[in-house]
């Protein structure tokens, strides 16, 4: 699942329940800062598989290895005969972005379990409880604006609101973006707006002016996404103008221009409106 859902949280905690006292010397932890070479899962992996842990019946030993994805195939496929060999006394949990980097016969071994990225409700509910039992002073336009830029990612919301509140001791929408650093919807939205009401010139000098601000093309093409995505607009004009900001999202990524390619995306939107006026 994506980053920040709780999928290596939801391992440590069944490992801590099903565990208890035991955790500290039964539960091995690797993530992606650890070496995790063949070398690794040859020696550090197998010896821990091989120790003698005194656990009551029907327990076993967990080695959790997080981002599993970034290890390399060779280290892969010597971990797949390990995960074999120990399986009376070790279980391996696996967590990752992208279940597709991880070899075939691994995932054979393993009952796969996906996690979605959080919704904006789950989000908000766990907000309230952080901001209510730390006192945090806030109006609702600012956690709203926390799950704007977290975008069902928990953790990135937690971290923009500690450091929201570390930074203005106030929680409201003009904080949350100046720390987070990206485009202010309301600024992007009034660029779609001017392209809708066929203002391009004012639709191009609000996109000179956040692009002047040192906004990153990419950070400026995402977030114009997500608010074309939910703009009020009729359905065949928002399904066009979405395919043409994927377009341009991909050559920016190709290292195209991206000035231009973002001027070029809202002439191509204003084409768009002008289009679907005439039919």
């Amino acid at each position: 699942g994506p980053p920040g859902t709780g999928k290596t949280t939801s391992i440590l905690a069944l490992a801590h329940e099903l565990l208890g006292p035991n955790y500290r010397e039964a539960v091995m932890e690797l993530n992606a800062s650890d070496d995790r070479g063949i070398d690794v899962v040859r020696n550090k992996i197998k010896m821990f598989a091989q120790k003698k842990v005194t656990l009551p019946p029907g327990k076993h030993k967990v080695v959790v290895l997080d981002e599993a994805d970034s290890m390399t195939a060779g280290a892969q496929q010597a971990l797949r005969r390990t995960m074999e060999i120990y399986s009376n006394s070790t279980r391996f949990a696996l967590a990752c972005n992208v279940s597709s980097k991880i070899i075939e016969p691994i995932q054979s071994r393993c009952a796969i379990v996906r996690f979605s990225r959080l919704s904006d409700e789950e989000i908000l509910s766990r907000l309230m409880v952080v901001v209510q039992e730390e006192k945090v002073p806030y109006v609702p336009e600012g956690l709203e604006a926390i799950i704007f830029t977290a975008d069902g990612d928990m953790r990135q919301a937690l971290n923009n609101l500690q450091a929201t509140y570390s930074g203005f001791r106030f929680v409201n929408q003009e904080n949350v973006f100046k720390v987070c650093d990206q485009p202010h919807p309301l600024h992007v939205k009034n660029m779609v707006r001017n392209v809708l009401e066929g203002k391009f010139d004012d639709a191009c000098s609000g996109l000179k002016q956040l692009y002047d601000l040192g906004y990153s093309p990419t950070d400026i093409i995402t977030t114009l996404f997500r608010i074309i995505k939910n703009y009020e607009m009729a359905e065949h004009l928002k399904l066009e103008f979405m395919k043409e900001a994927g377009f341009a999202h991909m050559r920016i990524c190709d290292g195209v221009g991206s000035y231009l390619q973002l001027c070029g995306l809202l002439a191509k939107l204003s084409i768009v409106r002008e289009t679907a006026k005439a039919v």
